[in-house]
């Protein structure tokens, strides 16, 4: 797997993951609501598929939403698929 950089770029509403070197990797994109973050959709590059981006790219941004305090609708099916078979994250999970 190649190490996934995630970070919350607040003003594309999205996690971005990226390669060490800044390549784009793949996206989770959100809405805020309040304290709560809807995940809206996960995309990987094409080229990047089958390498485990998407799963270490929604596990970071889990992470991070958990240290920010906030709860998470997991609209987006490779998110609640993630989460349904992750059950350490199913406190920070609300549905709506």
């Amino acid at each position: 797997m190649t190490d996934v950089v995630v970070t919350d770029v607040a003003g594309a509403h999205r996690f971005e993951g990226r390669t060490p070197d800044g390549d784009l990797l793949g996206v989770v994109a959100y809405e805020r609501r309040g304290d709560d973050v809807v995940l809206t959709h996960t995309e990987v590059d094409p080229d990047a598929e089958g390498h485990g981006i998407g799963t270490a790219l929604v596990r970071q941004t889990l992470d991070a939403l958990r240290e920010a305090g906030s709860r998470v609708v997991p609209q987006c099916p490779f998110v609640r698929a993630f989460v349904d078979a992750h059950a350490e994250y199913g406190d920070m999970v609300i549905d709506r």
